[in-house]
């Protein structure tokens, strides 16, 4: 059912990797908030093969159901000129663009002495750089109109996940890169947080049954810290409509206020992450030597509870 608040009624918005999973949540949500929606997705599989703007299309069919507005675009984040389409056709079907919400993703998990440099290199393209190439073209937009919201997808497999390590250094690289478009934007009234989602019915995830499934078994492999330091246990599965409703808060004008942050939302917990800030330090006025280094009283300041643990 449509939102009778319409909380961002008159706003036009784009959500990258749209047919299915987080995506496509955020799409129908921002939609029953009143926003026209450019809904992308490349219709490929979970690796970024093959393609099918039908996939983004039946999205927009939904949306339209419930007397919504929204259009299909299949081209593909990794394409800095596909990136260009993207947003060209939220300006000539809706003429404006207000928010942009970076989604779309890919997965190709392999252990590092196994990970090939094509598999590298495809989910970066489509992570990190299509996360770029989508800002690097709303951002003229937003400047001049001075306002716009962009909300970026990273993940706690960004803080360390097995298997991951493409997907790993893709997500954390696009927080890094949220903290600094939001400095370059945010003097032009135009903000830029993330969120670190977890939702295990989507197709990256294996689906709600079978992304438990994965991560339970994954945790009795290699033990609590295999994602980050907090595990994968969630107070009960996480559904993509609540990340959907995170990302809509998001972009409300309740929200005007918050710039370059990362929010959790997942199993019934949102949060909001902390920054990265130096946790012990020490100073010397000449400098530091090897020597002066490898030094048992330093050594247990910095790392003593770490090697010792």
């Amino acid at each position: 059912m449509a939102d009778s608040k319409k909380r961002l009624a008159g706003k036009a918005a784009i959500v990258t990797g749209a047919g299915n999973g987080i995506g496509r949540a955020e799409a129908l949500e921002l939609a029953r908030q009143g926003a026209k929606v450019v809904v992308n997705d490349l219709g490929g599989d979970t690796k970024g093969e093959g393609a099918d703007v039908g996939v983004a299309q039946q999205v927009v069919q939904e949306i339209q159901a419930f007397g919504g507005t929204a259009v299909a675009n299949g081209d593909s984040v990794a394409s800095y000129a596909g990136a260009a389409r993207i947003v060209d056709t939220a300006v000539k079907s809706f003429g404006r663009l207000d928010i942009l919400v970076n989604n779309a993703g890919n997965a190709r998990p392999r252990v590092i002495y196994n990970l090939s440099e094509e598999d590298w290199d495809a989910v970066i393209a489509v992570h990190l750089k299509g996360c770029f190439n989508m800002v690097r073209h709303a951002a003229p937009i937003f400047r001049e109109q001075r306002s716009g919201v962009i909300v970026n997808t990273g993940s706690e497999s960004g803080l360390g996940h097995f298997g991951q390590a493409n997907y790993s250094a893709a997500k954390e690289g696009i927080i890094g890169f949220t903290r600094t478009v939001a400095r370059d934007l945010g003097r032009f009234g135009v903000r830029c947080n993330a969120i670190r989602p977890r939702a295990l019915n989507t197709r990256l995830a294996g689906g709600e049954g079978g992304g438990v499934a994965a991560g339970e078994k994954l945790v009795q492999t290699f033990g609590k810290h295999v994602l980050g330091n907090r595990g994968m246990a969630t107070p009960r599965p996480a559904k993509a409509e609540e990340v959907a409703a995170l990302v809509a808060w998001l972009c409300t004008d309740s929200m005007a206020a918050v710039n370059g942050r990362t929010f959790q939302i997942g199993g019934g917990e949102v949060g909001l992450w902390s920054e990265p800030e130096l946790i012990k330090a020490s100073f010397r006025e000449e400098g530091w030597d090897i020597d002066a280094l490898d030094n048992e009283v330093l050594r247990n300041y910095l790392v003593g509870d770490i090697v010792d643990g």
